[in-house]
C-alpha cells in the first residue's frame, strides 16, 4: 500500500492565495494556543507543590483526551458536521476550560484540576486533526502545500513563547511562576473560535451508506509496512513526550535558564527554517530516508541533554538539543502525516489523520507524560531533591535508537497500484 516519493515537482494548480492566508492564520492561531502553556506548564505545577507524578498524569492529561475524542471527531468530520464548525465550537469551548484551570491552583484540587485538564484536552485534541484535515481538503498538492502552511503553526508557537516571556518573565520569575500563560491561551482560544467559521466550506466526505471511517482506517493495518510505521510511531511518540514534559525544568533547575519560553523557541526557529525544505528531502531521499532522520534526530537530542550543564559546552550541548526540534518534529511528525494522507482514501483521511493522531498525539504522548514523570520521581534524590538529570535522559534516548532499529529493519516502501477508475472517469475518457 505503501509507495515511495514523487520522482519530480508537482504538477498540480497553484494553491489560492486567499485560502493561504485563511489556512495560515488558522494554523499560526493553532500551535499559539498550545505553545502559550504547555511547554511551562509543568515547571508551573511543580512550583504550586504538585509532586513529579502528578504533575506528569496531569501533563499526560493532554494526550488522554486525545485517546477519548480524536477517532470520534475524525468520523464526525467523515460523516456529520463541517469541519470548520466542529473546530470552532470546540476552541470557544476550550477557551472557558483554559480559564478555569488557571485559576485552580490548591494541590490539594488534584481531582478537579484532573477534570478540567482532561476535559480541555477532549476539546483541543481533535482541532489538531481538523486544522491538518481543512488543509489537505483546500491544498491542490498536500506534499507540496501543506509543509509552508504547516509552518505558520511554528511561527505561532513561537510568538507566543516569545510573548509569556515578555509578559510574565520579569524580575527574576520565570513564566512559568504564573498562571498568566493560562489565561492567554484562553484568549488565543477564543479568537480562533470565532475565526474558525470563516474558514473555506469543509463538508464531510464519507457516503451514509458507507462503512464507519475508523473501522475503514483500521484496515490501513493489512499493510505490514503501515503497520510498523503506525507502531512504531506510538513507540517513539512515548519518548518524545519526555521533551514536552519535563524540558522546562530541565532548562531551569540544571541548566540555570530563566526565559525558558524563549529558549526553547530555538527549536521552533530550526523547524521553521526545515519545515518548507521537506518536500525536497522528500523527493530526493524518499520518505522513509526522511523518517529515519527524523527519529535518529530524536535519539541524538537525548544524548546531548544527558551530558548537559550550566555553563561552558556542556550549556551548548542542552541548547544544540533544543534546536535539533526543526529536525525531529519535521522529519518524523510532518513527514508522518503527509504519508498518511498518501495512504489513505479520499474518504476516510480524516479517519486515518485521527488514528495517527490517537497512537502519537494520544497514547503514545499519554503514556510518555505519565512515564516521564514517574521517571522524575525514581531519578530525584528524596533528600536533597537533586535530579540526576544525565541517567534520566538516557532512558529515551536509548529507546529512541531502539525503535529507529527496528524502523529500517521492517519498514519498506512499495510502489502503489494505481486506483481502478470510476465507472465516471471511465465515460469521461470515453
Amino acid at each position: 500500500m505503501s509507495h515511495a516519493a514523487p520522482s519530480g515537482p508537482s504538477s498540480a494548480p497553484p494553491l489560492d492565495p486567499v485560502v493561504r492566508g485563511q489556512l495560515s492564520v488558522m494554523m499560526f492561531l493553532q500551535f499559539a494556543v498550545w505553545g502559550s502553556w504547555f511547554v511551562v506548564f509543568f515547571p508551573y505545577l511543580l512550583g504550586l507543590k504538585f509532586t513529579g507524578e502528578q504533575a506528569g498524569t496531569l501533563m499526560g492529561n493532554m494526550a488522554l483526551g486525545a485517546i477519548v475524542s480524536t477517532l470520534v471527531t475524525g468520523y464526525v468530520a467523515d460523516r456529520f458536521i463541517n469541519s470548520e464548525w466542529l473546530m470552532g465550537l470546540c476552541h470557544l469551548l476550550g477557551a472557558g476550560f483554559l480559564y478555569l484551570i488557571a485559576t485552580t491552583q490548591d494541590p490539594g484540587q488534584f481531582n478537579t484540576l484532573f477534570a478540567l485538564t482532561f476535559g480541555y484536552a477532549i476539546l483541543y485534541n481533535p482541532t489538531l486533526v481538523l486544522a491538518n484535515s481543512i488543509t489537505f481538503r483546500h491544498v491542490p498538492d498536500g506534499q507540496r502545500d501543506f509543509p509552508g502552511i504547516r509552518v505558520m503553526g511554528t511561527l505561532g508557537w513561537i510568538a507566543a513563547g516569545f510573548a509569556i516571556d515578555f509578559v510574565f518573565a520579569q524580575d527574576g520569575k520565570t513564566a512559568a511562576d504564573s498562571n498568566g500563560p493560562l489565561l492567554l491561551a484562553a484568549g488565543l482560544s477564543a479568537v480562533l473560535g470565532v475565526f474558525s467559521f470563516l474558514l473555506p466550506k469543509t463538508p464531510p466526505t464519507a457516503k451514509a451508506g458507507d462503512a464507519i471511517p475508523f473501522v475503514k482506517a483500521l484496515g490501513l493495518f493489512k499493510d505490514f509496512s503501515f503497520a510498523v510505521f503506525f507502531l512504531v510511531s506510538l513507540a517513539i511518540t512515548v519518548v518524545l513526550a519526555f521533551y514536552y514534559t519535563v524540558t522546562g525544568e530541565f532548562l531551569k533547575s540544571a541548566c540555570g535558564v530563566q526565559n525558558i519560553g524563549s529558549t526553547m523557541l530555538i527549536g521552533q526557529v530550526c523547524e521553521t527554517i526545515f519545515l518548507p525544505l521537506l518536500p525536497l528531502f522528500l523527493w530526493r531521499i524518499g520518505m522513509k530516508g526522511v523518517l529515519i532522520l527524523g527519529m535518529a534526530c530524536w535519539g541524538l537530542r537525548y544524548f546531548l541533554f544527558a551530558n548537559a550543564g550550566p555553563e561552558g559546552l556542556p550549556f551548548a550541548l542542552a541548547i544544540a538539543g533544543v534546536a535539533l526540534h526543526g529536525f525531529c518534529f519535521d522529519f518524523f511528525f510532518a513527514a508522518g502525516f503527509i504519508h498518511c494522507d498518501n495512504e489513505a482514501p479520499k474518504d476516510i483521511r480524516a479517519s486515518a489523520q485521527a488514528l495517527f493522531s490517537f497512537l502519537t498525539y494520544g497514547v503514545g504522548m499519554w503514556l510518555g507524560s505519565v512515564l516521564s514523570g514517574i521517571l522524575l520521581d525514581r531519578y530525584t534524590n528524596p533528600e536533597t531533591k537533586v535530579v540526576d538529570w544525565s541517567g534520566f535522559w538516557m532512558v529515551p534516548s536509548i529507546g529512541v535508537f531502539v525503535c529507529l532499529a527496528v524502523f529500517v529493519l521492517f519498514f519498506r516502501m512499495t510502489p502503489k497500484k494505481p486506483a481502478a477508475p470510476t465507472p465516471a472517469e471511465e465515460k469521461e475518457q470515453w
